[in-house]
């Protein structure tokens, strides 16, 4: 199981470490574009998450690859996954037609693209639920009597 773990949290900070990199190489304001598209949020909050989503990437990438706190750090990783792939899913729904905004620009929202983030969703789930069982059987296996 720790391979497993060890397998999941190095292809999710890949993932997310690719995923700023794609980013912060192009203007911001062109991924502050692609939230836009969404339809989701006032001007101020799309300029705000053009600015920050990738950095908070990166954060989440370089926490992963280092081990940093990985129950906490899988958790917000699920958290993020999980909020993009459902917006991903309500605009594809709605046939909206718009670019991911994943990995930068170019890529139009698909079953394949839903499928990826998906799976992507479902490591990160993997890796915090786990992470956190054996935290806590590391947790009472160091307390006497438990």
């Amino acid at each position: 199981m720790r391979r497993l773990f060890l397998i999941l949290r190095l292809l999710l900070a890949a993932v997310f470490l690719y995923a700023a990199y794609t980013k912060l190489r192009q203007p911001w304001l062109l991924f502050a574009m692609s939230i836009d598209a969404y339809q989701l949020l006032p001007e101020w909050a799309v300029l705000t998450l053009g600015r920050t989503i990738p950095w908070l990437e990166l954060a989440l990438g370089l926490l992963l690859a280092a081990g940093i706190a990985v129950r906490y750090t899988a958790a917000a990783a699920t958290v993020l996954l999980a909020l993009f792939f459902g917006i991903m899913l309500q605009a594809y729904i709605k046939g909206m037609g718009i670019d991911c905004g994943c990995f930068g620009l170019g890529e139009k929202i698909s079953p394949l693209t839903l499928t990826r983030d998906g799976v992507f969703l479902a490591m990160a789930i993997v890796l915090a639920i786990g992470n956190s069982k054996s935290t806590a059987q590391v947790s009472t296996a160091a307390v006497p009597g438990v």
